[in-house]
């Protein structure tokens, strides 16, 4: 840019003369831009060797472009389903949330970034052909040195189950273990075996899965929680709980017995419970009534005692009237329903005085 050209406008653009802005009068002149870094490269060189040489001015910008790509290096994003781990030449120093997060740049910190809502699945006692390596695929391949275990009882059953597990805790979870899987099935079965020693082979192989399974899931979280793992067990699940294969057929003719006992029982039950409150309710109904004919009979001879006691009483008072009293009323009930002929014995020899009683009831009856 000429002497000539800036000594006439004041400014790369130059201003007009009798003008104060940016050629119309109306506003201030723009900035000159290769002043500006000229100006910046000028005060670069000052510390690059070769001072302020013409050949500084390349170098000076390629390290400030290094230099802003190097810090820009340091941002990073954590999405939803991960944790930030930051470490600092290996070290660990912290966890980050998700979302958009800075560190020093490589090589001084770097960032893992784990998936921590990501559901593991870790098999014990069986494996998938896949897993294996077989090329069929759908099929499962038991692994009986994982599945046979001996129960409280002495026996031994085959048990197939599952160990559901996220990352709690990504720098524990990087730093704490060496081998996250291995240590998760290490527990597991170790867990599953202690639970199994505990309880009877008919809970197992029946109504206590459930129950086996939550002891199960307590003993390894604790376990994982000793070693600092980072790792939470979300669920334990049982695939399968039989006898072993050698003698599956006689545990399955004991079950069917069992449950034919079973019938049995709950049958026998139902006719005790349909047969035991009727005869109940018989026994109170007879006893209920043998109550009745004892109130009835010592009333009935309270008041024949007491009927008793009352004629004893009047015949100690006055025993010849009584006693006549008592002949004409048992008199009166004997000779009811017979004939009678009333005949007077001072009568002599002469006309028998008769009173036809017989004949005049008759006639009154049919008047």
């Amino acid at each position: 840019m000429s002497d000539d050209f800036k000594g006439r406008g004041g400014s790369p653009w130059g201003t007009p003369p009798g003008g104060s802005g940016n050629g119309s009068g109306r506003g201030p002149t723009p900035p000159d831009i290769d002043a500006i870094i000229k100006d910046i490269q000028n005060k670069i060189n000052k510390f690059l060797p070769g001072g302020s040489k013409s050949g500084g001015k390349p170098i000076g910008l390629i390290l400030i472009i290094l230099v802003f790509v190097w810090l820009a290096s340091g941002l990073y994003r954590v999405l939803p389903d991960e944790q930030g781990v930051v470490l600092r030449f290996g070290k660990f120093i912290k966890t980050t949330q998700p979302g958009l997060n800075y560190h020093i740049p490589f090589p001084v910190e770097t960032v893992e970034t784990p998936k921590v809502t990501k559901v593991n699945r870790m098999d014990i006692g069986f494996r998938s052909e896949r897993d294996s390596g077989f090329s069929q695929g759908g099929g499962v391949a038991d692994v009986p040195q994982e599945s046979l275990m001996l129960t409280g009882d002495e026996n031994i059953v085959n048990i197939d189950f599952s160990v559901f597990w996220v990352i709690k805790d990504a720098g524990k979870f990087l730093f704490e273990i060496q081998d996250p899987e291995g240590t998760v099935k290490a527990a597991a079965e170790t867990a599953m075996r202690e639970v199994i020693a505990k309880s009877d082979i008919q809970p197992i192989l029946t109504e206590g899965r459930a129950k086996i399974e939550i002891e199960t899931q307590e003993i390894i979280q604790s376990i994982l929680d000793e070693y600092n793992s980072g790792i939470q067990v979300t669920q334990v699940q049982t695939q399968k709980a039989d006898p072993p294969d050698q003698v599956i057929d006689a545990f399955r003719d004991v079950q069917a017995a069992r449950a034919d006992m079973e019938r049995s029982k709950n049958e026998a039950e139902a006719y005790a419970n349909d047969v035991i409150p009727r005869a109940r309710g018989e026994a109170a109904k007879i006893m209920q009534a043998a109550e009745a004919y004892k109130q009835k009979v010592v009333a009935a001879s309270e008041g024949e005692a007491s009927r008793f006691v009352s004629i004893f009483n009047e015949y100690d008072k006055a025993k010849e009237v009584t006693q006549e009293r008592m002949y004409l009323e048992t008199m009166e009930k004997v000779l009811a329903d017979i004939d009678k002929v009333i005949i007077e014995k001072n009568a002599g020899s002469g006309v028998v005085p008769y009173l036809p009683l017989p004949e005049l009831g008759k006639k009154k009856v049919t008047n």
